[in-house]
């Protein structure tokens, strides 16, 4: 069963990372916030199903205020996820969106008086080198696309601190579809207001079915049964790959290429990722709550 768990958690990171491609392709053509809004208020219709009945009247009032919450964090993240794909590659995209993996246990520092591990110390200095070859190619010349992704992952970081904290006390399929739906709205409304009406031809439509029914209806659903036969820390780490699985699909469907310093940078990010959970390999694992949803 183990085995069976870990294959379908690689089939996950083979989605999230393919799903770049997907956004990538919506970004090209110009849609953030509606693209956004379309996808996750679909991936809400999807997921309700397995919420059941009493949808709004049997949660506590409590529950509300932290779907909002983590909604806001997941609208914020994912909008300028999707603002940086008009500028930058899938595979940019992806590695410097996994650096919030490396940032929660500095967030949890500053703002909570967690004090980290020495080995999340070593990693956070390993993806900043990383993320500066990926993105400047070693000329610090910061392209407006990767800045974009590296202010959204430090809201993804937040997003998933306020999933592992707080969402916990809550049931977790109902938590989901709020945030989405709060999520959904909120990209939708800022579309409405600054971003001109896409046109939904078939390669849109295409991106928005496919990044809400797999990469984040079917993905949530598989990931959250996979998880309860594997070690939190073998999930991490097969997750983990969903950056190296968005290189190698923008490679193969969008041709984009990396130059060999950018390569090494990627590498060193991928390093902090691995270093960041090895604590958690080595003591038997802990609470990996904040890798879930929402790509």
């Amino acid at each position: 069963m183990r085995l069976k768990a870990d294959l379908t958690l690689l089939v996950v990171s083979i989605i999230w990372g393919s799903s770049f491609v997907a956004q990538r392709v919506a970004g090209q053509m110009g849609s953030v916030y509606y693209f956004n809004g379309a996808r996750y208020l679909l991936a809400a219709l999807v997921v309700i199903p397995f919420v059941g009945r009493n949808i709004i009247s049997s949660y506590p009032r409590e529950q509300y205020k932290w779907m909002f919450i983590a909604g806001f964090f997941l609208f914020a993240g994912s909008a300028l996820q999707q603002a940086g794909m008009v500028y930058t590659t899938a595979g940019n995209a992806g590695f410097i969106t996994a650096l919030y993996v490396v940032l929660v246990p500095v967030a949890l520092f500053f703002f909570w008086r967690e004090k980290p591990h020495w080995l999340s110390i070593v990693a956070v200095g390993l993806a900043g080198v990383g993320a500066f070859l990926l993105s400047t190619g070693g000329r610090f010349e910061v392209r407006e696309g990767d800045a974009l992704e590296l202010i959204g992952a430090l809201f993804w970081t937040f997003h998933v601190i306020i999933l592992g904290k707080f969402a916990s006390r809550f049931e977790s399929m109902s938590f989901s579809v709020g945030q989405l739906i709060v999520s959904g709205l909120l990209n939708l409304g800022l579309g409405v207001v600054i971003e001109p009406f896409p046109t939904f031809d078939g390669s849109l439509v295409f991106a928005v079915v496919y990044t809400a029914l797999f990469s984040l209806g079917l993905c949530y659903t598989l990931q959250i049964w996979a998880q309860r036969h594997t070690p939190p820390a073998d999930a991490a780490l097969i997750l983990s790959l969903e950056s190296v699985f968005a290189v190698l699909s923008g490679w193969l469907l969008l041709d984009e290429r990396l130059a060999a310093i950018q390569v090494f940078g990627c590498v060193l990010i991928f390093a902090a990722v691995l270093l960041s959970q090895f604590k958690e390999w080595t003591s038997g694992g802990v609470d990996h709550d904040h890798l879930v949803e929402g790509r």
